[in-house]
């Protein structure tokens, strides 16, 4: 019925209407003048009426309409009595239904009071326990039900109620409440927006607020209902969204609204809600990603870090430019948004594998970003994922957690070494997801290990934590923790063996400076005691962290264990070899609690002590175990064990295992003490693998003290083995054959007499390959009993080692032009000459005597064999390769003999000068393996401090990493001495032996006899001095540790104040010596401000190299001049004039340098015509090409001839150091030397061309014989010598430097033949001249 077109009395339209013309319905009327209990009782007839009535009942609706007009009036609407206005709210409400739609009331103010006070009274719905909770319901759907307020659309103010009707409906909805209420409610409020003109800001902000965090959290059932009622009203409510976005965000209108600063959160939950909500807001996001404001960058990317992250999100790939701009975040120039962006990552990888390929790339870079944070939380990042399901990493994102395991900072190191250690033992060792997961980690375990190489005691404690927890986790089981161990040693690569046995070692090392510090408490207190008990306990502290807090409380500890005998007596039996796994456990849990101080929560000192338990505590090791090992190998040796299934072969398994218990013999040999043990030993005795035997012949040696006494049985059937390896078996083994014999049982003497006599009496040279192992058990033999066996090893040294092995050649070698071969490619004859050499010094090592001179013969012969090249014959019947056998012999020979002091004294300079000069063979190999021989044994303190100058002709070795490793050794060299100057009080007394910066005059005088320094004043040859003595001072002068600098000065002023011992008469070897002293003394002045200081001690130089100063002698003469010196600290000559330079010749005089060759050279054969200027006595050090990494073969054969071209003198040798030496490593020949300094393009490594006997008909004729090594010093012989080394081979090996007559000295060549010249007056032709750069 349409009210609005029916003619109404004045009263009606004013809501006012005479009470006589009210009808009720069966009751009187309502007035002020009853009770409110009457008002109420007769307003509920009126509702039960209303209620009954229907649209169509037009004789009512006409009826009760002054009824429905008097209940608006202002008597009801603001009746204090609650009930009352639930029942006329009621009753209103069915008046619109019943009039709709049309309602009886035409006042808008009327109106609008009308639909307050109704909104008023559905407060009333937050108590669904109320009595009167049904009225209310029944108001809200009736409400909802004719969309009663739709009537208010009319209304000019309806906004106020609309708002007003949200606000209350989101304060009163309640988690007691049922479905029907919440539908009802979003039908009221979804009929509002959807019918509407539009939803205002006022009206959006009362939906907006309650997803705001506090209020959601406030009122969880109010942040659905938003939700909800934003999911129905999508299509209508997004524009309004959008604008309030777009004021707030890109025309930073903050005041439209109060909850402009809580726009994120919003926009966070609106995209959880419909994504469809935020379709025009995204790229308001991309505005802001760029905006100027870091802290609006930042919380723009902590929100798209939750939409891109959430599980169910594609935003990622629905707006992929909004993706890519989010993405360009993580290079922001402000750290936290770059730190934010990491932190998404991790999310993103776990709820989007899909993204990984796009987030690898900006992980890789933030991997390297230059806040630890961030690094940091790149690998938590990784990890996190990878823990959850590996396949959510990519092999390149685990990649960058294994470079972090080396950053520079110690958080980040070991947050990834222990994420990998986690994703090893989830992987590998539960086998959580399979095998194809754990092969995915298997290199784990490799790279935490190598991680033991590092320096710091933080790193190497961690991988001991990581080994006892992770990889073989010590609270196994005893037969599962060595099954885990047994098959972890046989997948290891060698690396990470040698440093988990460096593990084991330092370990057993630290065991037994305890048992040491343990044997002192014992002893009485004396000063003697007390200092040695100092010194142990700094060397105990030096094995925990930040050794500096070790040392107070390992003092502590000390005292703790001074006071207490039980804490004593139960470190005693952890540190027993008998200590089981069990009772370790027991004792550092017992050790701990009793230092342990309940009132101190955090006790760093506890803290440390538990460190020392954790590293001295077998906890992996004991007889229990041992003997599971040997079962374990037992079984792989019957095939019965699982070792297919765990990816290792049998003969792996077999040989890993032996290496294993080896290893461990060292470390544990009480634990291997059982028949069981043994009998399973000589099983493996048996086997035809070499290396198992050789590994079980040296557990025996390193376990079996008590096997004669106690396992007779056992010692029976060893002792023929042991003669039959000794006699028949590998080299290896028979020396270890021998060793045994030697350790374990007490008629030695008679056991190795019945080795030794028909093994020297059926020595045979033309049956080489037989006499490998009797030379190897000979020479074992004579060592470990001299004076039983050192006469009878004599004649046999005379008449069979010297006379028919080493002065024979009885076969040609392959002529294939190769400098070195394989093991397995070498001749047994010459196996058999170096295991000869090596019989020589073993023999003179157990001597420790030259009182029949058979030192100074040997080394003479070894002089001989270095100066011969290795052909000691000179009959040019043995090979390249094993010529550079037998040089690395005859040179490693004397360094060992050196290590000895009463043959450290008769070797001569000369001797020594030659054997310095093996490290710059011309066979990559034999430099190699001399560096590592040479640095192995000056790092134990074995040889003499002048051995380590050798390391500064390592400058000249044309391979970058040969030369990065020399300087390695150096540093490490010189640090360990620095060290052992330290902790030794009286090293004081033997300083000329051990300070590191005594090595100066050594160098000196190594390098004022180096073959290549042959004029005095040539520039090119001087810097290479400069860069020999620049390579060892480098390293000698990081520190100026007690004004270090000003003493090597000193040393160099007083050697010009000497002579030269080697020859002190010879003016040009002193001026020689003098010239490299200035050299020495420029690069010091340069590189130090220190230097001029007083020198704090006057130093010593060695006698055997520098004459005694002469009274009132005084030289203060230069001998390099103001030009030179400038041109070797700049590597620039003094500027010269304009027709200066054009008259410039094209090189310099004896100087062939050449153009480092380009990655597209590499491949090529570039040909050179050696031509050196007749006049000059200096051969062309060339530089040399880095050893580039090509898949040329080490012995291919690929001549490589060099252009010569004008030399480079533009590059400063000194500030571009490591140009000069990657591009200018000079490689200049000498005869002298042993060695080829000539230059191949990379990849051509040791490559000799081969001899043709006919030249190439289109090109010059090839030389017979590349000669190797550099020119003789003396320059009256510099026309025919050159031609000659250039065109012909020798005759009888190679001339020394010694002969010529700057070196009077000659050395003496024992039974060798002195070597001569051919006639030199041939014509010199072109040469190929090569290099060995194989790495």
């Amino acid at each position: 019925m349409d009210f609005t077109a029916q003619p109404k009395p004045a009263t009606a339209l004013c809501g006012v209407v005479s009470a006589d013309k009210i009808a009720y319905p069966g009751v009187k009327e309502i007035t002020d003048k009853i009770t409110t209990d009457e008002m109420i009782k007769r307003l509920k007839m009126v509702v039960k009426t209303f209620m009954d009535m229907d649209q169509d009942s037009e004789d009512e609706k006409q009826q009760y309409l002054p009824l429905a007009l008097h209940l608006a009036s202002e008597f009801f609407l603001r009746n204090p009595n609650k009930d009352v206005r639930l029942l006329v709210a009621c009753c209103l409400a069915d008046i619109f239904r019943i009039y709709a739609p049309e309602a009886p009331y035409t006042s808008h103010d009327k109106l609008k009071d009308i639909f307050l006070f109704i909104t008023r009274q559905l407060k009333g719905l937050e108590d669904t326990k109320s009595p009167q909770f049904n009225r209310y319901f029944y108001l809200l759907e009736n409400l909802a039900w004719v969309k009663s307020y739709n009537i208010c659309f009319e209304l000019e103010d309806c906004n106020e109620i609309f708002i007003q009707l949200f606000r209350t409906l989101f304060s009163v909805i309640n988690n007691s409440h049922n479905k029907k209420v919440q539908m009802h409610m979003l039908d009221l409020m979804s009929s509002i927006i959807m019918e509407g003109d539009g939803v205002t800001q006022e009206l959006l902000d009362s939906i907006l607020i309650n997803l705001i965090p506090a209020h959601k959290n406030l009122n969880k059932q109010s942040f659905d209902l938003a939700k909800v009622l934003l999911k129905r009203t999508v299509q209508t409510i997004e524009a309004c969204i959008a604008n309030f976005f777009n004021q707030v965000l890109v025309l930073g209108r903050s005041s439209v609204s109060d909850l402009s600063e809580h726009v994120f959160d919003l926009i966070q939950e609106l995209f959880a809600i419909d994504p469809h909500l935020l379709l025009s807001v995204m790229p308001q996001l991309e505005f802001k990603l760029k905006s100027n404001d870091g802290e609006e960058r930042l919380a723009v990317v902590r929100l798209l870090a939750k939409l891109f992250g959430s599980k169910d999100s594609d935003l990622a790939t629905q707006n992929r430019p909004l993706w890519q701009c989010f993405l360009g975040r993580f290079n922001d120039i402000h750290v936290p948004v770059r730190l934010e962006s990491v932190k998404f990552a991790s999310h993103c990888l776990m709820n989007h594998p899909d993204l990984a390929k796009d987030l690898t790339e900006y992980l890789k870079v933030r991997s390297h970003d230059p806040e630890e944070a961030i690094r940091h939380d790149v690998i938590v990042t990784i990890i996190t994922a990878a823990k959850r399901d590996l396949a959510l990493v990519n092999d390149q994102l685990l990649g960058f957690v294994r470079e972090r395991t080396l950053d520079k900072r110690w958080r980040v190191r070991k947050e990834a070494m222990m994420g990998l250690a986690q994703l090893y033992k989830k992987y590998c060792l539960h086998g959580e997801a399979g095998k194809e997961a754990a092969e995915k980690v298997s290199w784990i375990k490799d790279k935490l290990l190598h991680i033991y190489y590092q320096n710091s005691i933080d790193d190497k404690l961690l991988v001991e934590k990581i080994f006892a927890q992770y990889l073989v986790p010590h609270n196994l089981e005893t037969e599962e923790r060595m099954k885990c161990l047994y098959y972890l040693y046989a997948s290891l690569d060698p690396n990470a063996v040698k440093a988990l046995n460096e593990m084991w070692k330092c370990q057993n090392m630290l065991r037994s400076h305890v048992r040491e510090l343990l044997d002192l408490h014992k002893q009485p207190t004396s000063e003697a005691n007390c200092s040695a008990m100092f010194g142990k306990l700094m060397t105990i502290a030096k094995n925990l962290p930040d050794p500096g807090k070790a040392q107070d409380f390992v003092k502590k500890f000390n005292q703790v264990l001074g006071d207490d005998e039980k804490l004593r007596s139960q470190l005693e039996l952890l540190i027993s070899p008998t200590c089981s796994c069990k009772q370790a456990d027991v004792c550092v849990r017992e050790i701990a609690r009793k230092l342990a101080n309940p009132k101190q929560p955090t006790n760093p000192f506890l803290e440390m002590v538990k460190f020392l338990l954790e590293r001295i505590a077998p906890v992996h090791i004991d007889s229990e175990a041992i003997s599971a090992l040997v079962k374990l190998m037992n079984k792989s040796i019957e095939g019965t064990a699982d070792d297919e299934e765990e990816g290792v072969s049998p003969d792996t398994a077999i040989r890993s295992g032996l290496e294993l218990l080896k290893v461990l013999s060292f470390t544990h040999p009480t634990s291997f003490h059982s028949a069981e043990t043994y009998e399973s030993l000589l099983q493996c005795l048996r086997m035809e693998d070499d290396k198992v035997a050789e590994a079980a012949i040296q557990i025996f040696r390193n376990t079996g003290h008590k096997i004669e006494t106690d396992l007779p049985q056992i010692r029976s059937t060893l002792i023929p083995i042991l003669h039959q390896k000794a006699k028949r078996g590998t080299p290896h083994q028979a020396k270890q054959a021998v060793h045994c014999i030697h350790a374990i049982f007490t008629n030695k003497e008679v056991q190795l007499a019945q080795i030794f006599e028909p093994l020297s009496r059926s020595l045979n040279a033309d049956v080489p390959e037989q006499l490998i192992t009797p030379l190897v058990s000979l020479g074992h033999i004579s060592m470990l009993a001299p004076d039983q066996f050192a006469s009878p090893m004599k004649s046999v040294v005379a008449n069979f080692i010297v006379k028919d092995l080493l002065m024979n050649d009885r076969s040609t070698g392959e002529k294939n032009g190769k400098l070195w071969s394989p093991d397995e490619e070498v001749s047994p004859e010459v196996l058999a000459k170096v295991q000869a050499i090596k019989l020589l010094v073993r023999w003179l090592l157990g001597m420790k005597n030259n009182q029949s001179k058979s030192a100074n013969s040997t080394l003479r012969l070894l002089s001989a064999m270095l100066v011969s090249e290795g052909d000691l014959t000179e009959q040019k019947r043995i090979s390249k390769s094993d010529m550079s056998r037998l040089r690395l012999a005859a040179g490693s020979a004397i360094m060992k003999l050196a290590q000895e002091p009463c043959y450290h004294e008769i070797i001569t300079p000369e001797q020594f000068q030659l054997c310095a000069l093996v490290i710059n063979d011309e066979c990559y190999q034999v430099r190699q393996i001399f560096a590592q021989k040479l640095h192995k044994a000056l790092v134990k303190l074995l040889l003499p401090l002048e051995y380590m100058a050798i390391f500064a002709l390592c400058a000249k070795d044309p391979v970058k990493e040969r030369r990065a490793h020399a300087r390695q050794c150096l540093l490490k060299n010189i640090s360990i001495r620095r060290e052992y100057i330290k902790q030794n009080p009286m090293a004081t007394e033997k300083l000329l032996s051990l300070l590191p910066e005594y090595v100066v005059p050594y160098m000196i005088h190594l390098l004022a006899h180096d073959p290549d320094f042959t004029r005095s004043q040539d520039v090119d040859q001087l810097r290479d001095i400069k860069e020999c003595l620049w390579f060892m001072l480098e390293v000698l002068m990081t520190k100026n540790e007690n004004n270090s600098h000003a003493f090597m000065k000193k040393m160099a002023e007083n050697i010009k104040l000497t002579k030269d011992a080697q020859s002190p008469d010879e003016s040009k070897t002193n001026e020689k010596l003098y010239t490299v002293c200035d050299v020495a003394l420029c690069v010091i002045n340069s590189k130090s401000a220190l230097c001029n200081a007083e020198s704090p001690k006057d130093p010593v130089l060695p006698v055997k190299f520098f004459t005694q100063p002469e009274k009132d002698f005084c030289n203060d003469k230069s001998y390099i001049s103001e030009e030179t010196r400038v041109l070797l600290l700049t590597g620039k000559p003094k500027p010269a004039g304009v027709l200066g330079a054009v008259n410039k010749p094209l090189s310099a005089t004896g100087r062939k340098p050449y153009v480092r060759s380009t990655g597209a050279e590499t491949g090529s054969n570039i040909n050179v015509n050696s031509e050196l200027n007749p006049s000059t006595g200096n051969r062309p050090r060339e530089q040399s090409s880095e050893a580039a990494e090509t898949g040329v073969s080490e012995n291919e054969e690929n001549p490589v001839r060099i252009i010569s071209v004008t030399p480079v003198k533009n590059i400063d040798p000194v500030k571009n150091k490591e140009i000069n030496s990657d591009q200018s490593a000079q490689g200049n020949i000498s005869s002298d030397r042993g060695k080829k300094r000539t230059v191949t393009a990379a990849g051509a490594e040791n490559i000799q061309q081969k001899t043709d006997e006919k030249a190439d008909e289109s090109g010059p004729p090839a030389p017979s014989k590349p000669r190797r090594g550099r020119r003789p010093k003396s320059e009256s012989q510099g026309n025919a010598t050159k031609n000659d080394d250039i065109n012909k081979p020798l005759s009888k090996g190679r001339k020394r430097a010694a002969v010529s007559q700057e070196s009077p000295g000659g050395l003496e060549a024992g039974n060798a033949k002195a070597p001569k010249l051919q006639d030199t007056a041939k014509k010199a032709a072109p040469t190929e001249r090569q290099i060995d750069l194989q790495r």
